[in-house]
């Protein structure tokens, strides 16, 4: 059977904003790896009678209904009511959640409320999942070849209970044996549509493993997953996938998995004994505060400047007076000479300078996005790059420190 997963959360607080739906982006990402395709997304307030809409419209278009939140003691927790209520089912009091519910409040010396009892009660007939980081427990049910999830709101209770009890029934109603290995790749400098073209014909023949592409925050990855009874058998075809894509566009690989373009950066560079200080301009330090935000930073990143002005740039960091004023401070002769002034003055074996136009009106008769960055290399050349951004004002500046990255990256250890 292929199923159709559904993830509805339920709480007026997420289409107030007052919190981010944390929990879909989690559950999308762990039935992917299941294989499970999710189709639809649906954000429904405290409210029994669209909760209950919402309920008949999934029904209707999915056949693997995952709910989120609702769960607790208080009047507007009204989920599995609700769901009971669709279903004709009754709600019965789990007896081994109601003793833990009576343990968690001995534990913390308070008395348990009536309306706490409530979190115990559970979809007659459901397989219970364990609440080990909260009370209220959750369930699966599944009805007229539909199943239920019911899952708590706050990703501490959820997220456990997801990886130690759902993920497994589910396993068990996919009748799933094999091993299922995840790994994904990280890519900076290319864009999505491009890296899809260059394996355009691996994503079209794609069985096991699958290859998902997903762009964001000015990367692209791609989750390699492959399925095996063999865990070993299952490494060896993500490891076969990877090599070939690696072929094509290892040139833009920085990472795997949880990396960070800033991440990889830092530990290279430690890695190597090396030692670094920048000099900003139209990032205003921002590079400096993601690289000095890893234990051990001390040792890698000696100091930064913030040169936005023309007189901190002269008088502080020690670029010409003659550079200022006949190539401009947006110019291949300013990103250099800052970077080779800043390892100077820091005593470090690698500067590294921004210097641009993040908007919204152009500079130096620079158009918006014109950016230099400035690599000052141990016993090399210094090499200036220049980009042509597009974006907002704060897009640019992010783009530009996590370009100075992949260029250092690129620079030092190709």
């Amino acid at each position: 059977m292929a199923w159709k997963a559904e993830i509805i959360a339920v709480g007026s607080e997420l289409l107030l904003g007052q919190i981010c739906n944390t929990n879909a982006q989690f559950l999308s990402k762990q039935l992917a790896e299941l294989g499970i395709d999710v189709y639809y997304h649906t954000v429904v307030g405290d409210n029994p009678k669209r909760l209950r809409e919402a309920i008949l419209t999934a029904q209707n278009r999915s056949n693997l209904l995952i709910f989120t939140g609702g769960l607790g003691p208080t009047k507007d927790d009204l989920t599995k009511e609700t769901i009971a209520d669709a279903l004709g089912k009754k709600l019965t009091m789990d007896d081994d959640a109601l003793t833990d519910i009576q343990a968690y409040f001995k534990k913390v010396n308070r008395s348990m409320s009536e309306n706490n009892k409530k979190q115990a009660l559970v979809l007659d007939g459901s397989t219970i999942l364990p609440n080990t980081t909260g009370m209220a427990p959750g369930m699966a049910l599944l009805d007229s070849d539909i199943t239920y999830m019911l899952l708590p709101g706050p990703p501490k209770e959820l997220q456990p209970m997801f990886l130690q009890f759902a993920r497994d029934y589910l396993l068990e109603r996919l009748g799933m044996k094999e091993q299922i290995v995840s790994k994904v790749l990280r890519f900076y400098g290319i864009g999505e549509s491009q890296l899809e073209a260059d394996i355009e014909d691996l994503i079209d023949k794609q069985t096991n493993p699958t290859i998902a592409p997903l762009a964001g925050d000015h990367e692209v990855t791609l989750r390699l997953t492959a399925k095996h009874q063999s865990l070993a058998e299952a490494n060896r075809l993500i490891d076969l996938t990877e090599s070939e894509i690696r072929n094509r566009v290892g040139e833009y690989l920085f990472g795997y998995d949880e990396d960070t373009i800033y991440s990889v950066l830092f530990q290279n560079i430690k890695e190597s004994q090396y030692t670094l200080a920048s000099a900003e301009s139209l990032t205003g330090g921002l590079f400096a505060e993601k690289m000095t935000s890893f234990p051990g930073a001390s040792n890698v990143i000696k100091g930064a400047l913030v040169c936005y002005t023309n007189d901190v740039k002269e008088n502080v960091l020690g670029v010409s007076k003659e550079t200022l004023e006949q190539e401009g401070a947006v110019s291949r002769k300013c990103a250099l000479e800052m970077a080779e002034s800043v390892k100077t003055m820091m005593k470090t074996d690698i500067g590294v300078s921004f210097t641009g136009v993040a908007g919204p009106e152009k500079l130096d008769n620079q158009p918006v996005g014109t950016v230099f960055i400035g690599i000052a290399l141990p016993n090399k050349e210094t090499i200036v790059h220049k980009l042509q951004l597009a974006g907002s004002r704060e897009s640019i500046k992010h783009r530009t420190a996590k370009s100075g990255c992949h260029l250092l990256l690129k620079e030092l250890f190709k």
